[in-house]
């Protein structure tokens, strides 16, 4: 299948520029001068968003996050900017980006970093052995995806959460103690308190809302994860 790119760009010889070059890398093309187009064009056909960030109306920043946040659309993104402080990477990476090219740009290097995401993004997109998801009641964990599905809704967890929820619904019933958790999870960081733990506990339960229940704390012992379905 043909991998087809979405360039957003409001300056038109960028636009040519990406589009001609790309196109002879063996991509198809398609264009948007701002990103109010780019959103009314988008659909599944698309494998890669290229976006510049600043632009008349909104921004590319914008647009990343309306469309991981509103639309819940995952499709990949590469920034195109000028603005590379770390400030704007970390705004960058926030607002849903895969990737981030500094202007001025080699095209060489736009080919390989957009093959490279869409390399990626390929991969993830395989469907996942049966082996690679936890299902527990209304709580599904994908672990290849690192995604969580609570009761039909994806939800967000941040990296240890995931792997402390994943931890314990793949072993309904197990009761770990802190510092299984610890010892577990926190290998190469010898100073993690018993209250990091907690925390993060407490963060989980807020996060599986009306599924909260499944994960409860046998005082004395520790914490287990178990469908109440």
């Amino acid at each position: 299948m043909d991998r087809k790119i979405l360039i957003v760009d409001d300056e038109a010889d960028i636009r040519e520029i990406l589009q001609f070059n790309l196109e002879n890398a063996g991509f198809v093309v398609d264009c948007a001068s701002s990103a109010e187009e780019a959103l009314e064009m988008l659909s599944p056909v698309h494998s890669l968003i290229l976006l510049d960030v600043m632009m008349h109306g909104m921004s590319g920043f914008q647009m990343a996050q309306h469309l991981r946040e509103v639309k819940k659309d995952q499709t990949p993104i590469i920034f195109l900017t000028a603005k590379d402080t770390h400030e704007d990477l970390m705004t960058g990476f926030s607002a849903g980006a895969d990737d981030y090219i500094s202007k001025p740009f080699s095209i060489q290097e736009v080919i390989a970093r957009v093959t490279a995401v869409s390399r990626r993004s390929a991969m993830v997109d395989s469907p996942a052995p049966a082996e690679d998801v936890v299902v527990l009641g209304k709580v599904e964990i994908n672990r290849m995806r690192k995604t969580v599905v609570i009761d039909g809704e994806t939800v967000q967890f941040s990296k240890k959460e995931f792997e402390i929820l994943n931890l314990l619904a793949s072993n309904p019933g197990h009761i770990y103690s802190r510092e299984d958790l610890i010892n577990e999870l926190w290998k190469d960081a010898p100073y993690v308190l018993d209250r990091t733990v907690d925390v993060h506990i407490a963060r989980i339960r807020a996060k599986l809302g009306a599924c909260k229940g499944y994960l409860t704390n046998r005082s004395g012992y520790g914490y287990t994860f178990n469908s109440l379905d």
